[in-house]
């Protein structure tokens, strides 16, 4: 292990960050309008969750994400901050399971459950390397 934390669950990670046009639903295809995007939301809930458990996985492991059910209930405008909190509820094996929240300045915007599976960085990237010929 890299440090003294042992992976299980009550481990918390967080992530954040600021709507721009860049991460808006218009921009990445997942709706017409100028909003934080529910892709770019998801995206900030599993870097919440990989900050949970960074300082517990083996070098030369990783996580990736398997699962992840969520909802969006509230748009946020360009320019507010967000951010995504995640907690680890469960290990079971290489399984990890996570409860997810996401806000904005006025409060909640989406929740859920996430799965990552922790795997061999190098064993993994050669199997996906295979499914190219490579």
């Amino acid at each position: 292990m890299r440090d003294t934390i042992q992976l299980a669950p009550g481990l918390r990670g967080r992530a954040e960050s600021v709507v721009t046009d860049a991460n808006t639903a218009a921009a990445v295809g997942s709706g017409l309008l100028p909003v934080y995007s529910t892709p770019a939301m998801c995206g900030l809930m599993e870097e919440a969750a990989c900050a949970a458990v960074a300082e517990c996985i083996e070098e030369g492991k990783g996580t990736v994400g398997t699962r992840l059910e969520i909802s969006h209930e509230s748009a946020t405008p360009r320019g507010m901050k967000v951010w995504a909190e995640a907690l680890l509820t469960a290990v079971d094996g290489k399984f990890l399971t996570y409860e997810v929240r996401a806000f904005d300045e006025a409060g909640l915007i989406g929740k859920g459950v996430h799965q990552r599976c922790i795997i061999s960085v190098e064993r993994f990237m050669s199997r996906c390397e295979s499914k190219a010929g490579r």
